[in-house]
């Protein structure tokens, strides 16, 4: 097949072709229509972390099933659907349930296995679900990752109507979900941003404020703060926390090492929750979220020969939403393989 390939790791992407692995007996092999950037796009190029090679990226994919293994009987040839990138063998999900992302075997979809921004895209049948009615292939591949990620975090925060989320950096897709999802569950969101136009543009969104992240503090005594930014404004996090509050981390692009005042963690009574991905339990919530209407946020897409122009434009961080990437049309004979 054709695919974006990483030879290396730290190393750059190229073009070119890759033999699929043979389809297993409970595998899915999936025609791509469209598939989403990811941080983790960027980061396997450094190392950071370095996934098997030779790799193929891409942990965000929607498409239609080409082949079934023997033993798949829960989608067709010519079915659309969506694959979840939370990838957990069958002895973690039996022993953990719906806590399988913090067993021993849990694996990212695109990072610890090839991924989506090819031709095609294999994977086990448990990790595909039919693709959400009544949305486009770019909301179908925008969504699972980052609504998967912002489902748990709240979730994990025991978020409840009524209360007041902080979402911090907005822009991202996972931040994007948090405010969609959040507002869902009934809350209010208070979002910040070194940009005055994704402010802005969050406003409309739903969100009741906007405040710049490089501000010493916020105005807002919140009951969840959403962080993904780490260094850069971990202590205005902590200090928009009421007593009690809860801060739910899923990760940390400024860097890897906050510092945490012991005294204005027990005196406040604050906790600080880790939270990645998501169960097979919480995909399909969120799946069915999507299919009911749910805000799926789509920054611009580009053509999947485009790819690095895209990575450029997710680098720059200038996105507000996610970066799609529309591959070539399946079969323009047949309407069920394109919007």
């Amino acid at each position: 097949m054709d695919a974006w390939i990483l030879d290396e790791s730290p190393g750059a992407y190229r073009w070119g072709e890759i033999s699929l692995p043979p389809l297993g007996a409970d595998d899915v092999r999936i025609r791509v229509v469209a598939s989403a950037l990811n941080h983790m796009d960027l980061w396997v190029t450094r190392g950071m972390p370095k996934p098997p090679l030779p790799h193929v990226p891409g942990c965000d994919v929607a498409g239609v099933v080409d082949a079934i293994g023997s033993a798949v009987t829960s989608v067709a040839v010519g079915d659309e659907v969506v694959i979840n990138p939370g990838v957990s063998p069958v002895e973690d999900i039996i022993a953990w349930g719906n806590n399988s992302p913090m067993g021993p075997g849990f694996a990212i979809y695109g990072e610890h296995t090839w991924g989506g921004h090819a031709e095609f895209a294999q994977v086990a049948a448990r990790n595909v679900v039919v693709r959400p009615a009544g949305r486009t292939w770019a909301e179908c591949a925008a969504y699972p990752l980052a609504y998967l990620t912002a489902y748990r975090m709240l979730k994990r925060a025991r978020l409840v109507a009524g209360e007041t989320v902080v979402v911090v950096g907005i822009g991202s897709g996972v931040s994007c979900a948090a405010l969609a999802i959040a507002r869902h569950m009934g809350a209010q969101v208070v979002v910040t941003s070194r940009s005055e136009a994704k402010r802005a543009e969050a406003l409309t969104m739903g969100a009741t404020a906007g405040y710049d992240s490089a501000d010493r503090s916020w105005p807002v005594q919140a009951d969840v703060v959403v962080e993904s930014v780490g260094p850069a404004t971990w202590q205005q996090s902590t200090r928009a926390l009421k007593p009690g509050g809860r801060l739910v981390v899923c990760g940390s692009t400024s860097g890897p090492s906050v510092e945490v005042s012991m005294p204005r963690l027990f005196f406040k009574q604050w906790e600080i929750i880790g939270s990645s991905m998501g169960s097979y339990q919480e995909f399909a919530e969120v799946t069915r979220l999507v299919a009911d209407g749910l805000a799926v946020t789509v920054d611009q897409t580009f053509a999947l020969a485009d790819y690095e122009s895209a990575l450029a434009c997710l680098e720059a961080g200038e996105q507000l939403g996610k970066i799609v990437l529309e591959h070539p049309t399946i079969d323009s004979t047949n309407p069920r393989s394109v919007t």
